[in-house]
């Protein structure tokens, strides 16, 4: 069965094999966009997909639209059934190759509120460009004739992650038609709960540990820096959630009636807030930044990313910034504790006279490398223990409302860790080749960027080095109305992707 594979394989891609040198940098660029521009129809398609992970029945026809844009590639696909939503392995096998890629892609996405885009549906991509200071859509027809790199493509998922799909498979399809074959194995491991934290991915890596055996783990995921130029990211933060609620008065009461008598639980989760940070953005707890020494040369290979950091201050809006670091790339080898949400009651024109019976936070702990999600969970938990607080993992007892001054309920999760790959790595020369190919010069190389990606499980359980080629604009909306990706960054991507599959391991 397997020798009938390789006949088929060695049909489907053609023989003999083109190499990188027979592929010269002007070809690269002609072919990105050649491709590109073909490829807008099958773009369209998969974007006007839904793809919330909150409904699985949207991600049900993504894994059948992956299955067969893969195995159109001569990819063999397989499902890797978890307690959920699968995940998906294709795979294209080389006859006597030493190494084997696995590569990571993303097809699920954030939750919209169409009533913050600017566009009848989110899932129906609008072409559009910037005219009198706001964009404005046009004809998909446009992108059959002359393309402007600054055109946009505004859909959710366009930049997280559907955009580098799309780019990848564009750049098998290069591969296909030049006939060019990799000397290694390629594996392509989709993810369609990454919004969800991946909640199934660590025990999936371990049930499927010799299905996902690879010699190295390449992301196609994130945006460049924010200079836009081609970029290497060596690490990922990992990530915990927490959600925290302070207890006040059983049900809400009139303010005029009770105030100055019962106390406020909204004023009680500002006062707990407000204490797990020092005035200039440090975090208050002992022992936050414990394990965490940036020796010389880290710092100096540090400073060799080209942040322009009064322009990112004036294009946030704001005059200053956390004391953490003594740069933006400094401050992200650092545990982040952050507020994500805060509810307590109404406001606005919903606004009522009432003291709130609770007030809720949503939190975040950015976790690097040196850190470890449990531990950083505890540290949090215990200082709000020691700010006076009886804790549960649910709505308090009327014991506990009769006995205790402070209550808050604490459920806290850690989602995945942190990795990071160091820049002398054989991935990392490999991949820092294919993009010097493609560009004529190194990329930008970042040790641990600020977001967080599901790597860890691969990290820890198959011991792989890993590293993350971003290729989308870095002003994208991701997670955010409007999401979009740039054409220029599109065009760009599948040269990157093409340049650095041809390069041999």
């Amino acid at each position: 069965m397997k020798i009938l594979y390789y006949i088929c394989i060695i049909v489907f891609f053609g023989c003999p094999s083109t190499y990188a040198q027979d592929l010269k940098k002007a070809e690269l660029d002609d072919l990105a966009l050649k491709y590109a521009k073909a490829s807008f129809s099958e773009l369209k398609e998969f974007f006007s997909l839904p793809n919330d992970s909150n409904y699985p029945e949207q991600l049900a026809e993504n894994l059948l639209w992956c299955e067969d844009a893969f195995s159109k590639r001569g990819f063999q696909t397989r499902r890797l059934e978890t307690a959920t939503v699968p995940l998906l392995l294709a795979e294209r096998f080389q006859e006597n190759a030493a190494k084997t890629v696995l590569v990571y892609l993303q097809i699920d996405g954030q939750p919209v509120d169409t009533s913050k885009w600017y566009q009848k549906d989110p899932y129906i991509p609008a072409l559009k460009t910037f005219k009198g200071e706001q964009w404005t859509e046009m004809p998909w027809t446009n992108l059959q004739s002359e393309i402007d790199r600054d055109w946009r493509i505004f859909s959710r998922s366009a930049s997280d992650a559907r955009g580098p799909v799309m780019m990848f498979l564009k750049a098998m399809d290069i591969l296909n038609d030049k006939q060019i074959n990799p000397n290694f194995n390629i594996k392509v491991i989709m993810d369609f709960e990454e919004e969800l934290g991946s909640p199934q991915l660590p025990k999936a890596v371990s049930q499927y540990k010799d299905d996902l055996s690879s010699d190295m783990l390449v992301i196609f995921d994130g945006p460049r820096h924010l200079s836009n130029e081609p970029t290497l990211s060596y690490g990922a933060r990992g990530i915990a959630t927490v959600s925290l609620e302070v207890f006040g008065p059983r049900t809400p009461l009139h303010s005029g009636n009770y105030g100055n008598f019962a106390p406020n639980p909204a004023l009680k989760l500002s006062k707990l807030l407000a204490s797990m940070h020092h005035d200039d953005g440090r975090v208050a707890i002992p022992g936050w930044y414990d394990g965490i020494d940036l020796s010389e040369t880290v710092k100096s290979i540090l400073k060799e990313v080209p942040d322009d950091e009064v322009q990112i201050k004036k294009d946030f809006g704001i005059n200053s910034t956390d004391n953490i670091g003594e740069s933006f790339q400094e401050s992200m080898q650092y545990p982040a504790l952050g507020i994500l949400g805060l509810e307590a009651a109404w406001v606005g024109k919903e606004r009522r006279t009432i003291i709130p019976a609770s007030a809720i936070a949503e939190l975040n702990i950015r976790l690097v490398k040196e850190t470890n999600g449990d531990r950083m969970v505890s540290l949090l938990r215990q200082h709000i223990i020691d700010q006076g607080y009886h804790l549960v993992e649910d709505k308090p007892t009327e014991e506990e409302r009769m006995t205790y001054d402070k209550i808050a309920r604490f459920n806290a999760e850690v989602s995945y860790g942190a990795f990071r790959t160091e820049f002398d790595s054989e991935i990392g020369k490999w991949l820092r080749k294919g993009m010097h190919y493609a560009f004529g010069a190194d990329p930008i190389q970042i040790r641990t960027t600020g977001g967080s990606i599901p790597i860890s499980p691969f990290v820890i359980t198959l011991g792989l080095p890993a590293v993350a080629v971003p290729t989308v604009n870095p002003d994208n909306n991701q997670h955010s109305p409007n999401e979009n990706i740039r054409l220029g960054n599109y065009i760009d991507g599948i040269k990157t992707i093409t340049s650095i599959f041809i390069q041999k391991l």
